[in-house]
């Protein structure tokens, strides 16, 4: 563990001016530590409200790649809030890395990437939220990674779109979405079909793993996994009519909402 050199509650009480005179990689590997505390106000409050400043302002441009390392490293942690906040650290730092070319190299993206993969459709505890954790969020916030992993890999947004549909439909879960996940999923998945050169069949082709999920359903009680997906596919289906407010419309939302609205008459068979 690394000894925190800064004075968090002044920090805090201040705005989270960035702290000078300390070595970035010191405050790299201190936020880093505090990301994975199970206390949220040391967590989320602090933390990680400072990870997102500071690499959007340009105070982390020099250890972008070992925050990124380091968040990558979490989605094999024994504790869920350290898996869970992983990917907004990416997030973070795959955003100020496409604003700024060149301060990550595709082979560190690529790496992180891999990891992401692995842990998002497969991650168990999938709560939004804990009375003693607080956010966890691991549904939300990988899907916030996602679109941020389609900006800069593009090459990989149908793989992208498919770990989506991979996450709402795993069936180990007995958790229904109550803390807006199918929204954020939503969102993400029209941000990845807002980008350019997709085929009509590569935007919309991810939902045969949604309708392989639901083949053989009869009655009795709808199954937690169900309910997700058939949320998120409502709130998609929004999402692709109006468009995002930053990006519009994508370019086969007409395309893709009739091939959702088709999944959505297994359940809602009195749909036009």
């Amino acid at each position: 563990m690394t000894t925190d050199p800064l004075d968090w509650p002044s920090i805090t009480a201040r705005g989270f001016p960035f702290p000078d005179g300390v070595p970035p990689a010191l405050i790299a590997d201190g936020l880093s530590d505090l990301l994975v505390d199970a206390d949220p106000e040391v967590r989320d409050a602090r933390a990680y409200t400072a990870l997102a400043r500071w690499a959007r302002e340009g105070h982390l441009d020099g250890v972008l790649e070992r925050l990124g390392d380091t968040a990558a490293e979490r989605f094999t942690h024994s504790e869920v809030q350290a898996r869970t906040f992983a990917p907004l650290v990416l997030r973070c730092v795959l955003d100020r890395a496409g604003a700024v070319p060149g301060l990550v190299p595709e082979a560190a993206a690529r790496r992180w990437y891999a990891g992401f993969a692995a842990w998002y459709p497969s991650e168990r505890d999938t709560r939004g939220w804990d009375d003693s954790l607080g956010w966890l969020h691991a549904v939300a916030h990988g899907a916030d990674a996602a679109a941020a992993f389609a900006r800069r890999l593009p090459e990989e947004r149908t793989g992208l779109l498919e770990l989506c549909a991979r996450r709402f439909t795993a069936p180990h879960t007995d958790y229904r979405y109550e803390q807006l996940e199918d929204a954020r999923l939503a969102r993400a998945i029209t941000g990845i079909l807002l980008a350019p050169g997709l085929t009509a069949q590569q935007a919309a082709g991810w939902l045969s793993l949604v309708t392989d999920a639901l083949e053989g359903g009869g009655p009795g009680p709808v199954p937690p996994w169900a309910f997700n997906t058939f949320a998120t596919l409502q709130a998609l289906h929004l999402h692709l009519t109006r468009g995002l407010a930053e990006g519009g419309v994508p370019p086969h939302a007409v395309h893709v909402a009739d091939r959702v609205a088709a999944v959505l008459r297994l359940p809602c068979g009195w749909l036009a």
